[in-house]
């Protein structure tokens, strides 16, 4: 099926054609022509799945026709974080070339007087993080009950990020006629509570299981003997690979992201560094040079990178595994985009065993080792069920609020960190500008 049988006015079909598109996901399959009719959606889905345009196409058509009054916006679409926001406002930027649509970004770190002045003038479309649209509610000058078209992305986000209670006032602000959208990687159930407070007979719409990762992305393990110092050892052998094009680093802490990006920075990689303690101006800075090429290697937080649509992602390296085994997914879910190639590297040291065997239970298959000096490529399987190899409870997992894990065990001064025969060229293990010696 190609997007000229969804029901998209000519107009916007053709600036889709223009931006290379030939083809819905089937998201925007089963999406695009249940908003055109009105209906309430509840989707299940993860970011890549081309759930953004899924939203923004059929939207940009409805909104057409009408006009924004001062202050009180025609639609509204909620986002968790700033990056996400300004990818949707880009998105409304890139498809709306031909309408005359207005629109309005309420996000962090950006004057409120600015703001206010675009909300002043009236807009079509208001993109907002649920904090900041609550200041401008309190402050009397934004009102939401002209709003036509209601999305709320990424709910699950939004939950773990403790946005629901402002989430939940914002939608009691609406207007009793209004159509409502909601778009969750996962169900949890403060989440159904809330689907099922707002949702008037919505469409479900599930596309992909929560474990699933993409067919296109080829998954390797690298096991490193030693600490922190030997991963990213390792990682600089890996990104001096030829046919690393780009690549997003994951780490699980913003203090790691800030290590790992002055290791490489200092042996002379062309990298960047994403967390939540960025100034938002630099967050997006940031982010447009690796848009852009400007910058090669990008060291992330799950909480500043979750969601982020760059289409042209080579290569994800997990620099530890995810505390959260879901987050995993979502990690190498930013590379093999759109049906592109996309590889995955996963950096893992003893002191992660346990990481590694609930990670592999979670996903039910197993990952074939990238062989360093010394390795075998055999594959990895999931622990079996029993109770001496059972993988740990999630509930034991640290959790995302900054519990750290046990120190690693540091290798001896001659142990071999890639494997037990092979030792590592000395180059690899030289200490590193502006760190101490250890042991």
């Amino acid at each position: 099926m190609s997007f000229d049988f969804l029901g998209l006015s000519d107009d916007l079909l053709s600036v889709v054609k223009k931006s290379g598109y030939t083809e819905p996901t089937p998201i925007q399959k089963k999406a695009i022509p249940s908003i055109l009719q009105g209906r309430d959606i509840l989707g299940i889905a993860q970011t890549g799945t081309g759930k953004t345009a899924g939203f923004t196409l059929p939207m940009i058509d409805i909104l057409s026709q009408g006009r924004a009054r001062a202050r009180m916006p025609r639609s509204l679409i909620l986002e968790p974080t700033r990056e996400l926001a300004t990818q949707v406002s880009e998105s409304f930027e890139k498809y709306g070339e031909k309408s005359k649509l207005t629109m309005a970004l309420l996000i962090g770190g950006v004057a409120f007087k600015d703001q206010e002045q675009k909300l002043d003038r009236g807009v079509d479309v208001l993109i907002a993080t649920p904090g900041r649209l609550m200041d401008h509610m309190e402050r009397g000058k934004v009102m939401l009950n002209g709003v036509e078209i209601l999305v709320v992305d990424e709910a699950d986000r939004m939950l773990d990020m403790g946005f629901i209670p402002d989430v939940e006032k914002i939608c009691k602000a609406m207007p009793q006629k209004i159509q409502s959208l909601f778009f969750s990687a996962t169900m949890p159930r403060e989440i159904k509570r809330l689907t099922d407070q707002f949702l008037k007979d919505p469409k479900e719409i599930a596309v992909d299981a929560p474990a699933s990762t993409a067919q296109t992305i080829t998954q390797r393990l690298c096991k490193i003997k030693g600490g922190e110092k030997e991963k990213r050892a390792a990682l600089r052998q890996l990104l001096k690979s030829g046919n690393v094009k780009n690549a997003i680093i994951f780490c699980n802490r913003k203090t790691v992201v800030k290590v790992v990006k002055k290791s490489l920075s200092v042996h002379g990689f062309n990298v960047g560094e994403l967390h939540g303690d960025m100034a938002q101006s630099l967050r997006t800075e940031t982010l447009a040079k690796f848009k852009n090429g400007d910058i090669q290697f990008l060291v992330a937080s799950d909480v500043a990178a979750r969601g982020l649509d760059i289409p042209d992602v080579s290569h994800v390296f997990n620099f530890e595994i995810p505390n959260n085994p879901e987050d995993y997914v979502h990690r190498i879910g930013r590379t093999g985009r759109a049906g592109r190639e996309g590889h995955s590297f996963t950096l893992t040291s003893p002191s992660e065993k346990k990481s590694l065997g609930f990670l592999l239970k979670y996903l039910g298959k197993e990952i074939q080792i990238h062989p360093l000096p010394g390795q075998t490529a055999e594959p990895v399987a999931p622990p079996p069920e029993n109770k001496q190899n059972q993988a740990p409870r999630a509930k034991k997992q640290p959790s995302k609020t900054g519990e750290r894990n046990k120190a690693p065990r540091q290798p001896q001064k001659d142990q071999p960190v890639f494997g037990e025969s092979d030792q590592v060229p000395a180059f690899l293990l030289r200490d590193e500008p502006g760190e101490k010696k250890s042991g």
